[in-house]
């Protein structure tokens, strides 16, 4: 992370911030009732920001903490973790129609901490990305295939939303890589580099396939040590 601890200056990063969206409310109250409406939509424009740098300095710890954590392996239920964090958006979010297909005995020996923040980034994207969709679906599952006379898995997450430009699949998992407005879909630009990390970690490797309008999938495999146990 080009050299800077960010998991020590985690406090040091947020406390501008804290000044700044302290300022803002002291602001208000000290122009109270004689705040126009421009002078109170720029204020709330600054506790935007300050809120958006904050996910974005929390992104950036979580990659980083990531990246140094000791890879302990153990049994992980990949089917459990995509249905609690189904259950968490459909909690966050429950005016949505979505239909989310999730394959039953998905197993592989993985960080399961780790496995967790693969899921939630990836299914949270195809919940987010589907939003404008009158009925989204959503399916999470995996299949068999042979690369160079070697077997392995696929684990896939696919979604009808909005997909994304061929021609822009490479800046998919930058750090800080956007190919959809803010104002369009919420996010930090973070998510899709800290998968990459976790799938290199466990010596396997991402990718997606998308067209604009008509959806993406996402595709990963894990290294030998992963192997899944049940089809």
């Amino acid at each position: 992370m080009g050299g800077v601890n960010y998991s020590d200056s985690g406090g040091d990063l947020r406390s501008p911030l804290k000044t700044i969206e302290e300022f803002s409310h002291l602001l208000e109250r000290a122009v109270g009732g004689e705040a126009d409406k421009k002078a109170k939509h720029y204020l709330s424009r600054i506790r935007a920001g300050v809120r958006q740098m904050g996910e974005l300095i929390d992104g950036l710890l979580s990659l980083a903490q990531l990246s140094r954590d000791t890879l302990q392996f153990s049994d992980v239920d990949l089917t459990a973790i995509a249905r609690r964090v189904e259950h968490e958006w459909r909690e966050r979010d429950p005016s949505r129609r979505v239909e989310v297909r999730i394959q039953d005995a998905m197993r592989v020996k993985g960080n399961e901490r780790m496995l967790s923040v693969v899921m939630q980034n990836l299914l949270g994207n195809a919940w987010k990305f589907t939003a404008k969709q009158e009925q989204a679906h959503i399916e999470i599952g995996s299949h068999a295939r042979t690369v160079d006379a070697i077997g392995e898995t696929v684990y896939f997450i696919q979604d009808n939303g909005a997909g994304f430009d061929m021609a822009h699949a490479e800046k998919l998992f930058g750090t800080f890589e956007r190919l959809h407005a803010l104002a369009d879909f919420a996010g930090t630009g973070i998510g899709l580099a800290t998968v990459k990390r976790v799938i290199e970690r466990h010596a396997g490797r991402v990718w997606a396939q998308g067209q604009e309008n008509k959806g993406a999938t996402f595709y990963f495999t894990l290294g030998a040590r992963a192997v899944e146990s049940a089809a």
